[in-house]
């Protein structure tokens, strides 16, 4: 109950309502659990820390959502340069029989982001 409700707020747009729900939860972890390898155990000194499932569970889920961010972040900035070549292209008049139609464009990518 406490993952499914920590978690919530972090909800990306299109989940579906059971998403977050206890047993949804649940099956997710499990199957993560049975995807990813066991870490050996390794022969050390006492004090040694040993990796564990939970742990390679984090880092593997950490390095994919650097990646999605990654790509995110190119697009937005692709994007701004294409808003920002556009916006000079009009203010220097050689876009007027495009107006509406990039005024169009630019309300779907704000409505996209909100």
């Amino acid at each position: 109950v406490s993952v499914s409700r920590a978690i919530k707020p972090f909800a990306e747009p299109g989940r579906p309502p059971d998403w977050f729900s206890q047993k949804h939860c649940a099956s997710q972890y499990s199957e993560l659990l049975e995807t990813t390898e066991t870490p050996k155990r390794k022969r050390g000194e006492k004090g040694e820390v040993v990796e564990t499932v939970e742990d390679v569970i984090v880092r593997k889920l950490t390095a994919e959502r650097v990646e999605e961010l990654k790509k995110i972040i190119k697009e937005t900035q692709e994007k701004y340069r294409q808003l920002k070549k556009d916006a000079e292209l009009i203010q220097a008049g050689h876009m007027d029989s495009r107006l509406e139609e990039l005024c169009n464009e630019i309300m779907m990518w704000v409505a996209e982001l909100f």
